[in-house]
């Protein structure tokens, strides 16, 4: 049994979730390759090479790879796809745009999110925003699977290196072009990947107030700053931010919610979260129920109190 890997990278570096996904790879068992489809991307490739459980890394480099086109990709990973049991994706934007189209082509069911191998052919995937978990086994030969990065570590850095096999790339889909692409940059971790996370909600009440009140909370603990739908929503913070079923999944070692009421799309979003403190007005907050610790309060009030104490 042998289980292909899809890497997310930008022809620069990996990013972190393919990590989970290879360790989530290695609960299946099997050898365990990783393929990197990119433009110029051999270093990515070379440093896939010390990713720990990884056999064998799979190079495809072409000019239609360089902006991670999810039709490009599709038809990439199409090409392999017989020689492997399984076909893992992080359940990242990329992994749910290419996955899709995998599993279509190949005519299996796709299994999205998983939260846990129970074995080779079942898997644990959360459902109605997380309130339950559901087993799922399937019969197809080649299992598409997307992998939730928060329920997995992240596989180690080796020392020594496994081959980089370079293959054929597929001949040009082309039945889309790249126009442009508008990347917001911050100085901030990476939301998905931080270790500290400060969120805000509706209860900011305008975007000034928002990056007045969480950005000097994120600063002094170096942590990533994250939003509720309702705070994206009216306009307070960019929708990259969104933490939620609907934005992105985070599991940091803390989280804090401040002035978030703890919608139930958004407790999906965090409530993996190691230790989650909530701060908020309302006493009947349904954050406080996720909580481990929690103040009842005026957030500008203890916000501006808690930056002063660290």
């Amino acid at each position: 049994m042998t289980i292909l890997v899809v890497a997310e990278h930008d022809n620069v570096s990996i990013k972190g979730a393919t990590f989970n996904t290879v360790k989530a790879a290695t609960a299946c068992g099997g050898d365990i390759h990783l393929l990197v489809a990119g433009h110029g991307a051999n270093e990515v490739a070379q440093a896939a090479a010390h990713i720990e459980g990884v056999g064998k890394i799979l190079y495809a480099d072409a000019a239609q790879f360089e902006h991670g086109l999810a039709e490009e990709l599709a038809a990439q990973v199409t090409a392999i796809a017989l020689d492997y049991s399984h076909i893992l994706f992080p359940a990242t934007a990329s992994g749910k745009n290419v996955a899709p189209r995998v599993a279509a082509q190949l005519d299996v069911a796709q299994i999205s999110d998983i939260s846990r191998v129970v074995s080779v052919d079942t898997f644990e995937r959360p459902v109605y925003a997380g309130n339950a978990i559901a087993t799922v086994q399937s019969s197809d030969k080649i299992k598409v699977v997307t992998v939730r990065p928060t329920a997995f570590e992240a596989a180690a850095h080796t020392e020594s290196a496994v081959d980089v096999q370079t293959i054929p790339a597929v001949q040009p889909a082309a039945v889309t072009t790249f126009v442009g692409a508008e990347i917001s940059k911050s100085e901030r971790p990476d939301l998905q990947g931080a270790g500290i996370v400060v969120s805000g909600g509706r209860g900011l009440g305008s975007q000034a107030q928002f990056d007045a009140l969480l950005s000097p909370l994120a600063d002094k603990l170096q942590a990533a700053l994250g939003a509720s739908r309702a705070a994206v929503d009216s306009g307070y913070a960019p929708n990259d931010l969104q933490v939620g079923q609907t934005g992105k999944i985070v599991a940091p070692q803390l989280y804090i919610a401040c002035g978030i009421s703890g919608a139930i799309q958004h407790l999906a979003g965090m409530k993996d979260s190691k230790v989650i403190v909530a701060i908020n007005k309302d006493p009947e907050a349904p954050i406080f129920g996720v909580a481990d610790y929690g103040l009842v309060g005026d957030i500008f009030e203890f916000v501006p109190e808690l930056v002063a104490q660290i």
